[in-house]
């Protein structure tokens, strides 16, 4: 009996699971890391650290499931998108912490390139916005703010890389730099038409070819593990980040199915099928994977802070031990008594794509208990959903039918029934939530025949619990008419 090991490395910790051919998790490891702030709106995390992370979750998951790396048919690597590393070739060490998705740093340098006419370009041509969000603008401020870096990526000793490039080469002992199509269409240097490089947008950005990875498919043999890693070579035969990973685990695969992820952000993906669909309400078009040479596409709404709003309580408010703790929190109290919270920590995400927004806690009286404020944090990760479901909505001109969910935060009941609530539309929940490493495993085992095709891993999706609105739509109206009001008041609040 063979497996499949997914790799799921995410912002805050990595993880690494073992599924059998049902795609039931047998074996299953964890392990937090660094969070590093250097400043207000900066994010960093060491990469070498993400690799150890990584590699010892690899070993202990395959020890808890009773199995071998001989017993594994491949490995599926999903990732934290965005996140920016650049790396020595000669040494393969990185020559800075890794530039998270959530940093800030380069907002003025996304104003420049607007203010000097070039958003359309970016937009018609990537499908994204100009925003610090993406790798592009966070390579470029490596090369310009790291002594000698810009020098030796012209002469192509430097590798860049998201967090996926980072793994596949050190599991590979340096064999092999690449990256697949979804991850590579959010690097605001990838023409998601042509499917390449984009020399122009390369130009604009100041960005070297030489150190740029190769561009794979979604689903194919990469090469094998170095030999000194494991007790044997291993298959890598599967890549996406993190959001198509999960659309592709929740087997929404036809024009119009939306997931939801639920972590340290959220990020709600629609399947547009296989012609980008440019969005007129500010949404991302993003590739959803490349199977067989063929192109999938999707938008996305992306929120900054949704699970780490929860992180802040407990972290930086102490008012909780656990994340999990915030459901009980919460439920010492009837409703939110006017309180709302945007966490907008980093800056707000789609439909807003403010990098100046900072969080603001609103309606506070002297009545405002700790029970509000965390059911104001669980509200605002169902609010701020809401908003891209109303930009997506608007882009495809037709209601949605249903919300398939995934992520930690899916097991709090409370959240996704006021999620219902706000949304007016059924939000399922799979039996399996792990969909993002579940996706992962998907497309590797399809690679080396481990599942015959797509028909039959669709088959393996099944719905653990439906939440179905409960709440008046007059309600709801109100509770959304306050929040906009609420964000519209974090706007602008740093000075750029």
């Amino acid at each position: 009996m063979s497996f499949i090991l997914a790799l799921d490395q995410g912002t805050t910790s990595s993880r690494a699971l073992v599924f059998d051919h049902d795609g039931t998790v047998r074996g299953f490891a964890q392990k937090e890391f660094s969070q590093i702030f250097p400043a207000p709106g900066l994010v960093e995390h060491n990469a070498e650290e993400i690799w150890a992370s990584q590699l010892g979750v690899t070993v202990e998951a395959i020890a808890r499931a009773g199995v071998t790396a001989a017993d594994i048919a491949a490995i599926g690597i999903t990732n934290q998108r965005e996140t920016t590393v650049v790396w020595d070739r000669m040494t393969g060490k990185p020559i800075h912490h890794a530039i998270v998705w959530q940093d800030r740093r380069t907002a003025g340098e996304c104003d420049l390139l607007r203010a000097q006419g070039h958003e359309s370009t970016f937009r018609e041509k990537t499908g994204l916005v100009l925003d610090p969000y993406f790798s592009g603008t966070k390579l470029a401020w490596l090369l310009d703010h790291v002594p000698g870096a810009r020098t030796k990526a012209e002469a192509g000793e430097l590798a860049f890389g998201t967090i996926d490039s980072w793994l596949v080469w050190n599991l590979t002992g340096g064999e092999r730099h690449i990256t697949d199509a979804s991850n590579a269409s959010r690097t605001l240097l990838f023409n998601i038409h042509e499917g390449t490089w984009d020399p122009q947008l390369l130009e604009l950005l100041c960005i070297p070819p030489l150190i740029l990875p190769e561009v794979v498919d979604s689903s194919q043999l990469y090469g094998h593990t170095a030999a000194r890693l494991l007790a044997a070579r291993v298959p890598i035969a599967g890549i996406a980040g993190d959001q198509q990973a999960a659309l592709f685990g929740q087997l929404c695969e036809r024009p119009g199915m939306v997931k939801n992820t639920y972590g340290t952000g959220c990020f709600m993906l629609m399947h547009t099928g296989t012609k980008p669909v440019i969005s007129g309400h500010n949404l991302l078009t993003t590739v959803a994977c490349k199977i067989g040479g063929q192109t999938e596409y999707a938008l996305e709404g992306s929120v900054f802070s949704a699970g780490a709003a929860v992180q802040w309580l407990r972290d930086g408010l102490g008012v909780i031990r656990t994340s999990a703790e915030v459901e009980t929190l919460a439920a010492t109290v009837p409703d939110n008594g006017g309180v709302y919270l945007v966490p907008a920590f980093t800056g707000l995400g789609a439909p807003h794509w403010d990098p100046y927004a900072r969080g603001a806690l609103l309606g506070i009286t002297r009545g405002t208990t700790a029970g509000h404020i965390a059911r104001a944090t669980l509200e605002s990760i169902a609010f701020q959903t809401a908003d891209l479901l109303e930009a997506m909505e608007a882009d495809a001109g037709t209601p949605l039918a249903e919300l398939r969910v995934d992520g930690g935060a899916t097991g709090n009941d409370m959240l996704m029934q006021f999620q219902a609530d706000l949304l007016g539309c059924p939000v399922v929940r799979p039996k399996v939530r792990e969909t993002t490493a579940l996706g992962a495993a998907y497309l590797a085992g399809l690679a080396v025949g481990y599942w015959r095709d797509r028909a039959e891993i669709g088959r393996l999706w099944q719905a653990e619990r439906t939440f179905t609105p409960a709440m008046d739509r007059g309600r709801a109206s109100e509770l959304l008419r306050n929040w906009s009001r609420a964000v519209e008041r974090s706007k602008g609040w740093a000075e750029p």
